[in-house]
């Protein structure tokens, strides 16, 4: 039997082979597969950009006692200094975990307002902060703010507050502290006309210096 010679073998493999595809050409117009990405890493927790409300800001409640305020933010940032003349009976400070700017008041164990003032960057759920001017906090309430002069500081000073709930006692002003279970926020704007201090909880926002 004659050998086959090896060149013909080889030819007789390869027409055996199936030919591959050519490449198709794109369609015009089409739309490549997505690509599966990572989730994205959050670059603020909520509570970092919480807004300040009647209600109080992220984790803090008004009415919450002072070890559930303690409990969420931590204690007090700096516990030697004084808080007000009778810290038992009324209290402020800043949380260790509080952002920078953001105090307390504490009144017979129970949170009752909540402050931003000095190096706070935080806003109320109307997008304002410090440094905001009194036309712009009348432009975010309209007819529902309350205006007064301020006790300290010259003309444009002024109080400026808002009322999210009236509560069911008599209506807060300054002779009825205690009377009511309202909730509000109050903008404290200075000599130059802007922001300087935001308070929001109860009738507490009403208090003109400290715990009084």
């Amino acid at each position: 039997m004659r050998a086959v010679p090896l060149i013909l073998l080889l030819a007789a493999c390869a027409e055996e082979r199936a030919p591959e595809p050519a490449p198709s050409a794109p369609i015009v117009g089409a739309v490549p597969p997505k690509a599966v990405l990572p989730s994205p890493t959050p670059s603020a927790s909520p509570r970092s950009v919480a807004a300040l409300t009647a209600e109080g800001w992220g984790p803090l409640r008004v009415g919450m006692t002072r070890a559930q305020v303690e409990a969420a933010l931590g204690p007090d940032a700096e516990p030697n200094a004084v808080g007000g003349p009778e810290p038992d009976r009324c209290d402020q400070f800043r949380p260790a975990r509080a952002p920078e700017g953001l105090i307390v008041m504490i009144e017979d164990g129970r949170l009752t307002r909540v402050s931003l003032v000095e190096g706070a960057a935080l806003r109320t759920d109307r997008g304002l902060g410090l440094g905001a001017t009194a036309a712009q906090v009348r432009a975010a309430y309209g007819r529902s703010l309350d205006e007064k002069p301020h006790a300290y500081a010259h003309p444009p000073g002024l109080y400026l507050t808002h009322w999210a709930t009236r509560g069911t006692g008599d209506a807060p002003d300054a002779d009825h502290l205690a009377a009511t279970d309202a909730r509000g926020i109050r903008y404290e704007t200075g000599a130059t006309g802007r922001v300087e201090a935001i308070h929001a909880g109860g009738p507490s926002i009403q208090y003109v210096e400290g715990c009084s």
